[in-house]
């Protein structure tokens, strides 16, 4: 267990019955629920951990194989839960976390009590089907390209893309610090996964309920995508919130803390 602990950087917060992860998104650490997690370790045990090749998780660990995939990441989430021995988890997930708790859920619905997805999207590219994702395929590459060729402008550029921009300055420093602390090749290929990946199909099959936090004004997941989790998601609830940018646990914590709380209290 020492060692799985070591491995994703576990830290545990908080002595409630019921257990709480947090997950967090693509070129990001846990250091990102700061804002929100001690609130929710005055009633919970408060399960915080780094994906392989994010914050302080063991980069000697990452596997460009195993993590090729959402698949990987997914099983890292069991182990965890596994080798703690968790229980009626509430899984919170921010962006691409939200689609690899819907996995870890789809495969073991015993583990968990409910899902609630931050800014979540099953698909980010556009579709000749109507559906609309956000991006297009040469959007995609670019920014790919982007990360290859120079990391720190790619980070200096994304992050007040992704940050409420009329929120404090610091908030988007901060965001730009965590990306460029990223393993280059780690980010860039989870990048690739993140952008690339297409869940559409899995959303039927996920029997555990779920809320989905649609932030109104959001440059990376396009408010249509939430509204298509909803319908596609058999039992859901949309909450479309205020808050702009992709980040609202960190530009809004107390407006999403208080709509994560209202929907655990029904």
């Amino acid at each position: 267990m020492n060692d799985l602990m070591t491995r994703n950087n576990v830290k545990v917060m908080g002595q409630g019955e019921q257990t709480i992860i947090f997950a967090h998104g693509f070129g990001c650490d846990q250091s990102m629920w700061q804002y929100i997690a001690p609130k929710f370790a005055e009633n919970y045990r408060v399960v915080l951990f780094d994906y392989i090749g994010s914050g302080n998780s063991d980069f000697t660990a990452y596997q460009s194989e195993k993590y090729s995939t959402l698949q990987g990441y997914k099983q890292d989430v069991l182990d965890i839960i596994e080798e703690m021995d968790l229980q009626n988890i509430l899984f919170i997930g921010h962006s691409i976390s939200s689609m690899i708790g819907m996995l870890a859920a789809i495969d073991r619905p015993d583990y968990f009590d409910k899902l609630i997805m931050i800014g979540p999207s099953p698909c980010y590219l556009n579709d000749t089907d109507g559906y609309r994702g956000g991006f297009e395929q040469n959007d995609i590459k670019e920014l790919l390209t982007m990360m290859e060729m120079n990391f720190a402008g790619w980070a200096s550029y994304m992050a007040p893309l992704a940050m409420d921009q009329t929120k404090d300055p610091k908030l988007t420093y901060d965001l730009e610090n965590s990306f460029v602390s990223t393993n280059p090749r780690v980010a860039r290929e989870f990048a690739e996964v993140t952008f690339y990946s297409d869940y559409r199909e899995s959303l039927p099959l996920l029997k555990v309920p779920t809320l989905i936090i649609q932030c109104s004004n959001d440059s990376i997941v396009p408010i249509e995508v939430g509204q298509y989790l909803n319908k596609c998601i058999e039992n859901s609830t949309l909450q479309i919130i205020e808050a702009k940018g992709h980040y609202p646990h960190i530009s809004q914590p107390v407006e999403t803390t208080n709509i994560i709380v209202d929907y655990l209290m029904k």
